[in-house]
C-alpha cells in the first residue's frame, strides 16, 4: 500500500473542503479567514514561529483581514494551562474578532477553542472553565442560549495531537498537574490549514512526540472500535502506524527531510480522524496525570504496550494486524501469525517497546526524569476515578468502573514503571 497516497484520500473523504492540507498551502489562510470578516485575532508564538506567523499575517493582509488589536496575541504554554485560556478569552471579549486564527500545535489550538467557548458562553452560563469539562456540554449551552461560537481557523504547525481536526480541548490545571477534557463537536475548528513543511520549524522532539501520539490515537481507537467503524479504524491504524514505522528513523537522520515530515504529519492527521470515530482509553487517561514530567504523545507511547497486555483477551484481531506492521519493519522476531492470547499481546507489546527504543523514546515510566511512583501513580489512579474522565474507562476494550481501578489499573501502572509485563493482571 502507498501509505501517503491513501492517507490523503482518507483525509479528503473525511474533511472535504474544511481542510486545506499538503506541502506549500500556508498562504491559503488569508482567503479562509476573509470568509468570516475583516478582523481576526491571531494567536501565535512570535519567537521560533515568527516566520510562520509573519507568512500568515501577510496572507491575511493580502485578503483584507486586519489583526484584532493591531498585534499577535501570545500563544498558550504546553498542555494549554487554564490561565492561558482565561487570558485569550479576555482578548476575544476586548477585540470582538470575526474569527480566531490559531497558529500552533495542540496546546494553542485547544486553548483557542476553549477561549471562543468561554467568551461566548461565560456571561450567560459561567466564566469558570470547570463547568464545561466532560462530553456535550458546549452544545447543550449553545442551544440554551441561542448563541454561536467565534469561528476558529486552526493553522497547525506541529505533527502532534490532531487538535485542528477534532472535538477535543485538553486543558491543564498546573497547580495539581492534571489535564481535563472538553469533548464536543461544537468546538471543531471551522476550517483547518496544515502545511507539512512548517513542521520543519519545530524541534525534532516535538515531531517524534507527535509520531508516538499518532500511533496512540489510531491504536487505541482500533482496539476499542465498534463493528460499524471497525474496517475504517483498521485502515487508519494500518496507514498511521505504517507511516510512523517507515519514516520516523528517516526524520531522526535528517530533521529537514520533507517527505518524512509529510509522512509524520499525515500519520498524526489520521490519528485525529481516528479519535473522531472512536475513543482513546487507558494510555490517554494515564497521560493526563504525567503532564509535569513528559509530553503527551510520549506518555501515551510509554503506556500503550502495557495496556495492550491488559486488553489481551479483547483485542486479539487488532494485535494480529498491528503486530504484523511492527514485525514487517523489523521490530519483532516473533511468529505473530501463530501466537494467541497473552503470548500474542506480550509479543506485540515488546515490538512496540523496541520501536520506542529505536527512536530514542523512553519506554517505561522510570526512564522519565522526575517520575515518582508515590506521586504519579497515585495521581493517575485518583484521576481514573474522576467522573469527568470516566469516558476513558468506558472506552477501554476491557472496560473498568472506578471500583476496578485499584485492582486492575494499579498493576498496569506498576508494570509501566518497571518494564515488567508479567505483573499485569487481566480482568
Amino acid at each position: 500500500m502507498d501509505y501517503i497516497q491513501r492517507s490523503y484520500e482518507l483525509l479528503r473523504n473525511w474533511k472535504k473542503d474544511s481542510y486545506i492540507v499538503g506541502v506549500g498551502c500556508l498562504d491559503k489562510v488569508g482567503e479562509v479567514a476573509a470568509r468570516y470578516g475583516k478582523n481576526a485575532l491571531v494567536v501565535s508564538n512570535t519567537t521560533y514561529m515568527k516566520s510562520v506567523a509573519d507568512e500568515v499575517v501577510a496572507a491575511l493582509e493580502k485578503n483584507g483581514v486586519a489583526l484584532a488589536g493591531g498585534k499577535i496575541a501570545n500563544d498558550a504554554k504546553p498542555n494549554a494551562p487554564r490561565e492561558d485560556v482565561y487570558r485569550l478569552t479576555t482578548y476575544v471579549l476586548q477585540y470582538k474578532p470575526d474569527c480566531i486564527v490559531a497558529i500552533g500545535g495542540g496546546s494553542t489550538i485547544d486553548a483557542c477553542k476553549a477561549a471562543s467557548m468561554l467568551a461566548v458562553l461565560g456571561g450567560d452560563i459561567t466564566p469558570e472553565i470547570d463547568a464545561y469539562f466532560g462530553t456535550g456540554k458546549v452544545t447543550e449551552y449553545l442551544a440554551k442560549t441561542g448563541k454561536k461560537l467565534v469561528p476558529v481557523v486552526a493553522v497547525e504547525t506541529s505533527a502532534s495531537s490532531g487538535a485542528h481536526l477534532t472535538k477535543y480541548s485538553n486543558i491543564t490545571d498546573p497547580v495539581v498537574g492534571q489535564k481535563k477534557l472538553i469533548v464536543d463537536p461544537a468546538i471543531v475548528p471551522e476550517v483547518s490549514v496544515f502545511d507539512y513543511k512548517v513542521t520543519c520549524s519545530m524541534p525534532l522532539s516535538v515531531t517524534i512526540d507527535g509520531a508516538l501520539d499518532a500511533i496512540a490515537h489510531t491504536f487505541e481507537v482500533f482496539c476499542g472500535a465498534k463493528p460499524e467503524v471497525y474496517d475504517l479504524a483498521k485502515e487508519l491504524a494500518e496507514c498511521a502506524i505504517g507511516l510512523v514505522t517507515t519514516y520516523a528513523k528517516d526524520l531522526i537522520k535528517d530533521p529537514k527531510d520533507i517527505k518524512a515530515r509529510e509522512a509524520i504529519g499525515l500519520a498524526t492527521d489520521l490519528g485525529g480522524y481516528a479519535i473522531m470515530i472512536g475513543g482513546t482509553s487507558g494510555a490517554h487517561l494515564t497521560s493526563f496525570s504525567l503532564v509535569d514530567i513528559v509530553a503527551h504523545g510520549t506518555a501515551c507511547g510509554i503506556m500503550n504496550p502495557y495496556y495492550a497486555v491488559f486488553y489481551s483477551k479483547a483485542i486479539q484481531k487488532q494485535l494480529k494486524v498491528v503486530g504484523k506492521i511492527f514485525k514487517d519493519h523489523g521490530y519483532s522476531n516473533a511468529d505473530i501469525d501463530s501466537l494467541e492470547g497473552r503470548e500474542l499481546a506480550i509479543a506485540v507489546a515488546s515490538a512496540m517497546i523496541e520501536f520506542g527504543k529505536s527512536i530514542g523514546a523512553p519506554t517505561k515510566l522510570s526512564d522519565l526524569k522526575g517520575f515518582k511512583s508515590e506521586v504519579h501513580i497515585t495521581r493517575a489512579l485518583n484521576a481514573a476515578k474522576d467522573p469527568d474522565l470516566k469516558m476513558k474507562l468506558q472506552n477501554m476494550p476491557v472496560s473498568m468502573t472506578a471500583d476496578d481501578v485499584d485492582e486492575y489499573m494499579a498493576p498496569v501502572l506498576n508494570a509501566a514503571a518497571t518494564g515488567d509485563l508479567s505483573i499485569i493482571k487481566e480482568k
